[in-house]
């Protein structure tokens, strides 16, 4: 019975895609500290746990319905053959229902949980914040409504699937400050341009897996990788401009500056190496590169913000 049990707990907690997940959670933490009015303080650890742990939550809720979604063609590809679905390890039910659970009970406790500052700096325990909660519902949203049944239609897929993705420190941001802000759309604009050649990075070793599972994803369609190519190297030059945006806006300073450039350069490097040679191992590069890089850049920015 032990046993039983504790393989039914790993197979929760492999539908909610922890690591991809818990990188959500690292955004909404830097969000939230680039909405922090103050330098020598930190945001109030209720409203840090409500957000990250309300985001995780909706994240691994999306993650699980998607899932829920492509249990037959996960079956089809080698590299999700494995998950608890077409293993029978979890049924169909069991996973929708685990899904809408947790995606309602991350947004629950975001509403509630992320009491935002008034306008004269006060926090009232209790303030429900709409704006927040609604950030965090559009993850799950455009992430199971809109981008998971794209994936079968259009290789447009990978940008709006960057939509869900680049929302976890607008999340954090809105939950300190209680409505849209300026900030958001800066923090949105790096991750959103992140994920492109992360992704594709991902997309293009596994190409046939994809095409077998009848997805169409850029590199399926594009079998020369030339337009694969164009795409990683054009979005990689977005990201150094995007990354740059904070410190030209004064939401940081000079040691972010020089912190931005270096990341760039490191990013940019393998992505043009991968975008001239197409070949895994240079893919491969680029995806470990895009894995340091993110978190590296919002460390950098949360340690020198203004």
């Amino acid at each position: 019975m032990t046993n039983s049990l504790g393989a039914k707990l790993r197979a929760y907690w492999e539908c909610g895609k922890p690591r991809l997940s818990a990188l959500a959670v690292f955004a909404v933490v830097a969000g939230a500290y680039m909405g922090w009015p103050s330098k020598r303080s930190h945001p109030p650890i209720d409203v840090l746990v409500a957000t990250t742990l309300g985001t995780f939550l909706a994240a691994v809720g999306a993650a699980a319905l998607n899932m829920h979604r492509e249990r037959e063609l996960d079956s089809l590809m080698r590299r999700t053959q494995g998950r608890p679905l077409p293993t029978g390890r979890l049924s169909s039910r069991e996973v929708f229902v685990f899904g809408c659970t947790m995606s309602v009970l991350g947004v629950l406790l975001v509403l509630f949980g992320a009491s935002p500052l008034r306008d004269d700096g006060s926090r009232v325990a209790g303030d429900l914040n709409w704006t927040a909660a609604c950030l965090c519902a559009a993850i799950v949203v455009s992430y199971v409504v809109v981008y998971t049944p794209m994936k079968l239609k259009s290789p447009l897929n990978t940008l709006v699937g960057a939509i869900p993705g680049g929302l976890p420190p607008v999340v954090g941001h809105a939950a300190i400050v209680g409505e849209l802000a300026l900030p958001q759309l800066v923090l949105f604009a790096i991750l959103f341009c992140w994920q492109i050649p992360h992704f594709l990075a991902i997309a293009w070793r596994y190409r046939e897996d994809y095409a077998r599972a009848g997805m169409r994803m850029l590199p399926v369609v594009d079998p020369t990788g030339h337009r694969t190519a164009i795409v990683m190297v054009l979005y990689v030059a977005c990201l150094g401009i995007a990354s740059m945006v904070p410190f030209v806006t004064r939401m940081a300073g000079d040691r972010y500056a020089v912190s931005a450039v270096l990341l760039d350069i490191l990013f940019i490097v393998p992505t043009i190496f991968a975008a001239l040679t197409r070949s895994d191992l240079a893919m491969r590069m680029t995806f470990l590169t895009s894995i340091v890089y993110l978190p590296l850049l919002l460390v950098a920015m949360v340690w020198d913000r203004l």
